[in-house]
Parts: C-alpha cells; sequence; structure tokens
C-alpha cells in the first residue's frame, strides 16, 4: 500500500493562460471561444464580416479584460502576422494559438475545370496566412522562459478528414487541409525540443452553418452519412473539447499528433 494518496491528475484549467482562436465567431471555432473561456483562459478571437456576431459573443464571455474579437482578413502571411501582433497588444501575452478558419467551397468543381481563382482563394485563406500566424506565434513563443518540462506554448491546427483521405470535387480544400497536417509534423519536429507543442485536430463533417447547405440536401447528406460509421454530423463541442484537451497538461506529452474527430471515417470509403 502506498504510504500516501497518488496525486490528483492534471486540471483541464488553463487559468494564466491567453489563447488565439482564428475563425471564433461561429461553429467549431465559436464553440472553442466558449470552452477555453470555460477553462478559464483569456481568449482573443478573429473575424472577418460578422462584427455583431463576434462583439456579442466576447461581451457574454466577459468583455474586454477576457475576451477580444478582433476583426482581420486572413489571406496573407502578413494578414497572420498583424493578427498576432493585434492579440499581443490586447492581452500583451500568447500562450496558445489555434487555428481554426478556413474555406470549404461547397459547390463541386471538377479539377479539369477548376478555375485559378478559386485554387489561388482556397490555399491563400487555409494556408498562406497559417504561415505567418504560425511565424509571428512561434517567435514570440520561442522569446518567452520555459519552467522544467512546462510547455512554452502550443499550437493546434485545425485540418479534416479531407486532408488523409482526399476530397473528390473539392480538390483546391483537401490539398490545403493535407498541407497542414504535414505543417503539423514538420513543426513539431522543430519546435518540440524547444518546449512548443504543435499539434492537429482533424474534424470530419460537422454541423455548422458552412456545412448547413450540403447537409440539408438529401442526397449529398445520405451519400456523406453513409461514409460516417457513426451515422451523424459531430457537434461542434465534440471538435472543441479535443481542441482544449490537447492545450492541457493531460496532453503534455503529445506532439505532432493528428487527431482525428470523425466518428471513424477516416477508415471507411
Amino acid at each position: 500500500m502506498p504510504s500516501s494518496p497518488p496525486a490528483l491528475p492534471p486540471s483541464l484549467s488553463l487559468a494564466g493562460r491567453t489563447a488565439l482562436i482564428t475563425g471564433g465567431s461561429r461553429g467549431i471555432g465559436a464553440a472553442t471561444v466558449r470552452l477555453l473561456r470555460e477553462a478559464g483562459a483569456r481568449v482573443a478571437f478573429s473575424f472577418n464580416t460578422a462584427t455583431d456576431r463576434a462583439e456579442a459573443l466576447a461581451a457574454e464571455l466577459g468583455g474586454p479584460d477576457l475576451c477580444r474579437a478582433l476583426q482581420q482578413t486572413l489571406v496573407t502571411p502578413a494578414d497572420g502576422r498583424a493578427l498576432i501582433t493585434a492579440t499581443l497588444a490586447a492581452f500583451g501575452a500568447l500562450d496558445i494559438l489555434i487555428v481554426n478558419h478556413g474555406v470549404w467551397p461547397a459547390h463541386d468543381q471538377p479539377i479539369a475545370t477548376m478555375p485559378d481563382a478559386q485554387w489561388s482563394s482556397t490555399l491563400a485563406i487555409n494556408l498562406q496566412s497559417v504561415f505567418g500566424l504560425v511565424q509571428a506565434a512561434t517567435a514570440h513563443l520561442l522569446a518567452q522562459p520555459q519552467a522544467g518540462d512546462t510547455p512554452r506554448g502550443h499550437i493546434i491546427l485545425v485540418a479534416s478528414t479531407a486532408a488523409q483521405r482526399g476530397e473528390a470535387f473539392h480538390a483546391d480544400y483537401a490539398a490545403s487541409k493535407g498541407a497542414l497536417v504535414s505543417l503539423t509534423k514538420s513543426l513539431s519536429s522543430e519546435l518540440a525540443p524547444r518546449g512548443i507543442l504543435v499539434n492537429c485536430v482533424a474534424p470530419g463533417w460537422v454541423a455548422t452553418e458552412m456545412s448547413a447547405a450540403a447537409l440539408a440536401d438529401p442526397a449529398a447528406s445520405k451519400r456523406a452519412m453513409s461514409l460516417i460509421p457513426l451515422g451523424r454530423p459531430a457537434h461542434v463541442l465534440e471538435v472543441a473539447g479535443p481542441i482544449l484537451f490537447l492545450c492541457t497538461p493531460f496532453a503534455g506529452f503529445m506532439s505532432g499528433e493528428i487527431v482525428n474527430v470523425n466518428g471513424g471515417a477516416v477508415l471507411t470509403g
């Protein structure tokens, strides 16, 4: 018998931490903003055009001292760097970067006729801006002291099931998200030895505004659900939860991982 009870496990609390979540005004992003605030973090989140919604969410979750909505277009590396600068100006700190923003052109587009503009736009939003975000966040985190085994910070990239098995007629989206999977592994190899943990969450179909039109179409929905062993799309909290987990001490020995949240879909089809 042990002479004293075992220590309690690490907490899911993020008290004293500051996070930035891109694309935080709706869907997975908004659910993640809420969950990280519930965990005690100060949270900045970006939005593009939904000003009223973003400001209402920030006010609901504590106002400018605890939650800030930052309007920022994310298309270029410079845009990403500007958002990191704005976050540091707002809170004076950054411990967690969650890259959640992205675009998924909902219409089927054969590669043979895909316009250059669609390919370029998707990769600009889903990948080029990510470079600037990660670059600036990494520079800031590397300047912070590290205490023992406690990470300097966390970077979470939100990819997609499409990153791993592809998506017919959405090659632009699948290619951009596949790049995030590769980027996760590359950054982990580079940054884990320096105390920055980089991981990826890869959702499948999630019930959000972005997917609403496709899921409302009976034929498209039936086809999508047939590839998901659980037979339904995810709720946004079922994606936000794993993101929170990766920011806590419970995940302190995870780096370079692709956490699939897709109801088993990545193993089928």
